[in-house]
């Protein structure tokens, strides 16, 4: 078992990861910027870092700060959490040249994930169902932009190789815009990414949002933990997610979840990894795999029982899995919101000191934050400060029951979604399930 683990991150992963090291008796180092000295799991680890000013690239996204903290600790080990740097392959790389344990796949990985090419690729030769596109990077040939984009079919979209987060991409409607629009995005992409690689896809009208937990000890042992819809987005953000996706076909879910597991065998991966899908008229479209643990894990973990934190440290120890699939036994219903200090009509940030704050309770109901009353919300950083997630036996009984917890969460000083989780959790089409990922946005005229 590792004996102690540098938590590379803040907020409320960084607490989650903090009290999983707890569990398992491995003393933890938290390293912070100057403004979060006073988050939480800094005052709870056993030893505390400072590595930089209040910016992320002096301080969070500073590898030889967190590499230097871990030698001058004696850590053996970093979790990334997500976001800054959980799915950077450098990272990854330059801890275990250091002599230190990464929590999460190996750089080599990462690297194939991370290249959205690379990873269709991958995904193709494992048996998992891919979008109809360009299948690699497209060429500057004029002709062969539009033979592609014929055979495909219109509407198509054009996507960054190295995009991520909603950005570097562009829906094609027909011929005439197509070449422009593909030397539009490589421009922005190189801007954004470093890398103008760009590739080609269906558009997909009316998809959901359909993905797949995995956890794999790169050992030869893979297991899945269902599916979860996270449909309700805003400009490609996640706002609500539950588990597991209603309304799919029985047959075409377990189809999906043994492609994924073999995947995971087939390019030896190691920890918790999400495998993201379009799902349209019974079918899945491999999109992305986020090699990292997702701010959804939750909801996987309320259905299953697993501690999904607790594996990666095991795995990352040298552990097999301590689950097969057949232990795995998939109970209720479960949802997440996802609480942030914004506006909840424009969503523009909004930091500031939370005067009162009151965590909702009762049967089934789970709060994963950071925050407490006084706590400065800074404005440096992303502005998810909790989340809400509830359990039930049945999907109304857990969409009941986050009515509930919603209905009872104050926090005073600072503008929070609150409200907005309140009206969308009574919306009548998102109770019956099933919305697509465009339904959000067409329903606040964005």
């Amino acid at each position: 078992m590792l004996d102690k683990v540098l938590i590379a991150n803040r907020g409320e992963i960084a607490l989650r990861i903090l009290r999983a090291c707890k569990e398992l008796d491995i003393k933890t180092v938290a390293v912070h910027s100057k403004i979060d000295a006073d988050l939480k799991h800094v005052k709870l680890a056993d030893e505390a870092v400072c590595i930089g000013p209040n910016p992320s690239p002096q301080s969070y996204l500073n590898v030889p700060a967190i590499i230097s903290a871990m030698e001058i600790t004696g850590a053996q080990a970093v979790h990334p959490g997500y976001g800054f740097l959980a799915e950077n392959a450098d990272f990854a790389e330059q801890v275990e040249n250091s002599g230190f344990v990464f929590i999460g796949p190996t750089a080599d990985v990462i690297r194939v994930m991370g290249d959205k090419v690379a990873a269709i690729r991958a995904m193709k030769a494992a048996g998992v169902p891919t979008v109809p596109g360009s299948d690699g990077p497209l060429s500057t040939d004029p002709a062969e932009l539009k033979a592609t984009a014929l055979r495909i079919g219109y509407p198509v979209i054009i996507k960054a190789a190295s995009g991520g987060g909603g950005r570097g991409m562009r829906v094609v409607e027909s011929e005439q815009t197509l070449i422009n629009s593909v030397a539009i995005t490589k421009t922005e992409a190189a801007a954004a990414f470093g890398d103008g690689t760009v590739y080609m896809e269906k558009f997909l009208q009316n998809p959901r949002h359909v993905e797949v937990q995995v956890l794999s000890d790169g050992q030869g042992n893979a297991i899945h933990l269902g599916d979860r819809d996270c449909s309700l987005q805003r400009r490609h953000q996640k706002v609500i997610e539950e588990a597991p996706a209603p309304g799919i076909p029985e047959d075409a879910r377990q189809a999906v979840f043994e492609s994924c597991v073999n995947a995971c065998i087939q390019i030896n991966y190691r920890g918790a990894g999400t495998f993201e899908f379009l799902y349209e008229d019974g079918h899945y479209y491999f999109i992305e795999m986020n090699t990292r643990v997702q701010v959804e894990h939750p909801v996987s973990e309320m259905i299953t029982g697993v501690d999904i934190v607790k594996e990666q440290l095991l795995i990352a120890s040298g552990r097999e899995l301590s689950f097969t699939q057949e232990q795995i036994i998939f109970r209720g219903h479960s949802f997440e919101c996802r609480i942030n200090a914004e506006d909840p009509v424009t969503f523009m940030p909004q930091p500031g000191t939370i005067n009162a704050y009151h965590a909702p309770g009762g049967n089934g109901v789970r709060v994963d934050s950071h925050i407490y009353n006084g706590y400065r919300v800074p404005p440096n950083y992303d502005s998810l400060i909790g989340k809400i997630i509830t359990y039930g036996r049945d999907r109304d009984s857990a969409l009941s029951r986050m009515r509930n917890a919603l209905d009872e969460m104050v926090i005073d000083g600072i503008k929070t979604n609150i409200d907005l989780h309140a009206r969308l959790v009574r919306d009548e089409a998102f109770k019956k399930g099933g919305v697509n990922i465009h339904y959000l946005e067409k329903k606040l005229g964005l």
